[in-house]
């Protein structure tokens, strides 16, 4: 498969930094007075020469770099990828062929420059990315999630602690995209925080569907149009967004991972890209490495305990939890949500409105910048005799707590090591069920907890949890 990375973005809100690292670094930009924001120095190495060597390990070595401002720096500086870096020394040990954008097309007017050059063999799918963000994901694992799926796009997605003013993606329960909320649409009140993070995998029928309903006309591409513009193709609004909801081809679908990608775009994020660099975050976070897991029960833990939760209106976040979870994200460690939903089973909620119930608790702590990075939750009830229950679900399940079922899911699916991750919940099944799948456990007393935690051992509340707290904050800020 071959990548395009696309590298022709002025850097405007930045251009500060890269003046100031053009000085700092003379040797590896020829004395260059300013720099292309890609060649921003990470500990001394450009962040898209980051970039091709995580690409290179992962063999991915036919690279097309489309360029635009200062892209002779660009150029100089990687060649055509078998030269050997400034920074390290060492060959950069792939192929790079470029496409030089002397008037601005766009973020997607040059993939119909370069159509033919993004067919490798019989492959008609390309790694598209760009090079204005600092990730280190495990590639091969996008694209083959991507190939099973057999849709004509796949969107790389997180959440992120800004999501109001990001797009987000809304999908279905098989992750097929089914609208794109651009920052300037409308949105509903609530929405899971699930943001596009500008790593795609493409298939060229994308860029055909756009011109075969009348969206592009290539040959104009470019040139000026009747009000004196530049005719440009917005990647987002003109070829993905018209796709969302298509069910009869499958056309998107999102990945969701927590690794880490961060726009770099402004001073002070590129500043947090060094912080994380500096703790070690970036590489981390790599789901090709063991991760560190919290994972928190819902009801009484993150909001209060009302009973069984029927109603949008009925979730309240309990005080400090945002805080707790915006610590959780801070250090590099999942925040995976596992709880029991019986109300499924016997009819009283359905599964669309326990995903607008979730979509509020997602979006609440959106607004403090915290975000969880999952949730799963167990739909069954063992026992029969509800008006309306689903007959289907009133079974004895492996995923209802404390059977482990759903967090061993969650550690196939995040590659978590469960014995250096941690349970957090309100009651006997909380700590139960982090102890069955071997992960040390937290049970909570506080006064916006299940009343009844202590069923079975009202005395003292032990069941063998390793720390016992009043509150989720309290909890996290022990073990951090």
């Amino acid at each position: 498969m071959k990548v395009v990375i696309m590298a022709g973005g002025k850097g405007t809100r930045i251009t500060s930094v890269t003046k100031k690292f053009a000085a700092q670094y003379p040797e590896l930009y020829n004395e260059a007075p300013d720099i292309p924001k890609p060649l921003l120095p990470i500990d001394g190495i450009p962040v898209l020469e980051r970039e091709i060597y995580s690409l290179r390990e992962q063999g991915f070595n036919k690279i097309i770099i489309t360029v635009g401002y200062l892209s002779s720096i660009i150029m100089d500086y990687f060649g055509d990828g078998t030269c050997v870096s400034r920074a390290t020394g060492k060959p950069f040990g792939v192929s790079i062929s470029y496409f030089n954008e002397e008037i601005p097309l766009g973020n997607a007017g040059a993939l119909y420059k370069i159509y033919d050059d993004l067919k490798d063999g019989a492959d008609e799918d390309f790694l598209l990315l760009t090079a204005d963000s600092v990730f280190d994901v495990n590639i091969r694992r996008f694209v083959e999630y991507h190939k099973m799926k057999g849709g004509w796009a796949t969107l790389f997605t997180h959440p992120n602690s800004h999501p109001f003013d990001s797009s987000v993606v809304v999908a279905d329960m098989d992750c097929r995209v089914i609208e794109w909320l651009a920052k300037e649409d409308k949105r509903p009140v609530y929405f899971k925080n699930r943001v596009n993070a500008g790593l795609h995998i493409l298939n060229r029928k994308v860029l055909d569907i756009a011109v075969k309903n009348g969206t592009i006309v290539p040959e104009l591409i470019g040139t000026s149009n009747l009000q004196g513009s530049v005719v440009k193709v917005d990647l987002d609004r003109q070829l993905l967004k018209p796709l969302c909801g298509d069910k009869n081809s499958g056309a998107i679908f999102c990945y969701d991972s927590p690794e880490y990608v961060k726009d770099m775009g402004t001073p002070e994020r590129f500043e947090q890209v060094l912080c994380d660099f500096k703790v070690g975050m970036i590489k981390r976070k790599n789901l090709q490495y063991k991760q560190r897991a919290f994972f928190l029960d819902r009801d009484g833990t993150i909001n209060k305990y009302k009973g069984l939760i029927r109603s949008v209106d009925q979730i309240e976040l309990i005080d400090g939890v945002a805080e707790a979870v915006k610590k959780i994200n801070a250090s590099g460690s999942l925040c995976i949500i596992i709880t029991n939903q019986p109300v499924v089973a016997r009819g009283e909620v359905s599964d669309k409105l326990l995903g607008e119930i979730h979509d509020k608790l997602e979006t609440e702590l959106g607004r403090a910048g915290a975000y969880i990075d999952a949730l799963y939750y167990c739909p069954h009830h063992p026992d029969r005799g509800f008006t309306g229950e689903i007959s289907s679900l009133k079974i004895n399940c492996n995923c209802r707590k404390p059977k482990i079922g759903l967090v061993v899911k969650a550690a196939k699916d995040y590659n978590i090591d469960l014995t250096s991750s941690w349970f957090i919940g309100d009651s006997r099944n909380d700590v139960l069920c982090g102890k069955n799948a071997g992960t040390k456990t937290v049970l909570l007393i506080g006064s916006d907890t299940d009343s009844n935690q202590h069923d079975g051992n009202k005395e003292n509340g032990q069941f063998g949890q390793d720390l016992t707290c009043n509150s989720l904050i309290e909890a996290v800020e022990q073990i951090l």
